[in-house]
């Protein structure tokens, strides 16, 4: 929902009503996670997606006819749906969806703001237990919370969203309750403001990422080269650190080239436990460098936290296929990928013996 508010915004302005559909649950290999939202217009335009393209049609038609009788209801999509043959999921996933004729303004408020918000409740005219075709073995996917009250066990499950950075469905005695996180966008904070990092920016906002560029070397990092980034510093990197409160939150690519600005950076990065640092270099430099590093009195554990060469195997040599590879790496880190291919992955999993 955050990374379409800009056009819902957009059609507002314009004086038109907007409508949503919403996943509120999956099942099976679903192609979007719960939260994945499609807008849709008055008048027929749509923004967004529920799964990845096959059934946009069927939803964005479900929230015209919802504002035109004014209220919400969950579709069930996919290979267990008696519409599977017109508008099933091409993976053989399941998704529940939420029609809705507008967009609460409580998920508005949330999407603007880093909070977790309880945005629909589905009970009373909505649902009141599963639906009939929901599989066995999934019947008991939806937690329920019976020993508290509705206010603290709502307040629970907000925190617990939110702290989970996912959108979920859950259950409060009888009713089901669908609770919207959007928990604070990942950071990247890139040290050395060089051509890789340009193309670097660029493909970090696409995946909502923060975007923090950092070099003392006014002459590169300028607002001409980095107009968009939400922080353009000149500080030495152990200073810039404390001034964004670099943290487990946030990956670090380091790509300075040069030992001065790279070696401190990833001794604080360390420190300060990001998530993810990685620095560029050949395997040759990555060596000269770690013996440097133990010197500076890092663990060999520490080092091998440190991404070196930086980002996956690409085969690429340019700027941007660089950044590419590093960015690949990053969300690696981040999903917990494998980093390896899809196909060899979905080929060998279809080698094991039954």
């Amino acid at each position: 929902m955050r990374e379409l508010l800009e056009q819902y915004d957009a059609w507002r302005a314009e004086g038109r009503e907007v409508g949503r559909a919403v996943v509120i649950r999956t099942y099976g290999s679903s192609p979007r996670q719960a939260g994945s939202v499609l807008l849709v217009a008055d008048d027929g335009r749509m923004v967004g997606s529920v799964s990845g393209g096959c059934i946009e049609g069927a939803a964005a038609e479900a929230v015209l006819e919802s504002r035109q009788r004014g209220d919400s209801k969950v579709i069930r999509y996919g290979v267990t749906n008696e519409q599977a043959w017109d508008v099933g999921l091409a993976c053989g996933g399941t998704i529940d969806v939420l029609i809705e004729p507008n967009v609460p303004r409580a998920a508005v408020a949330a999407a603007r703001d880093p909070l977790a918000s309880a945005t629909s409740v589905l009970g009373t005219t909505l649902v009141t237990e599963l639906p009939a075709d929901t599989p066995p073995d999934l019947a008991d996917a939806v937690p329920a919370t019976k020993e508290a009250s509705d206010a603290v066990a709502l307040e629970q499950l907000r925190g617990d969203a939110l702290a989970a950075g996912r959108s979920q469905t859950a259950r409060i005695e009888d009713r089901h309750v669908f609770i919207e996180a959007f928990p604070v966008p990942p950071r990247l904070v890139i040290v050395g403001a060089t051509e890789v990092a340009r193309s670097l920016v660029g493909l970090a906002r696409a995946l909502g990422y923060e975007r923090v560029v950092i070099d003392a070397r006014t002459a590169f990092a300028t607002r001409e080269r980095f107009p968009d980034v939400e922080q353009l510093l000149t500080d030495w990197p152990d200073e810039a650190f404390d001034k964004i409160d670099l943290g487990p939150n946030d990956a670090v690519a380091i790509l300075s080239h040069d030992p001065k600005f790279d070696e401190p950076a990833i001794v604080e990065a360390l420190k300060r436990g990001a998530r993810y640092v990685g620095a560029i270099g050949s395997r040759k430099t990555q060596a000269d460098r770690r013996r440097r590093l133990i010197e500076a009195g890092l663990s060999e554990e520490q080092l091998g936290q440190i991404r070196g060469p930086i980002g996956l195997d690409l085969g690429g040599r340019e700027p941007a296929e660089t950044a590419l590879a590093i960015l690949a790496e990053i969300v690696s880190v981040r999903r917990g990928g494998s980093s390896g291919a899809m196909a060899a992955a979905t080929l060998a999993a279809a080698q094991v013996p039954a």
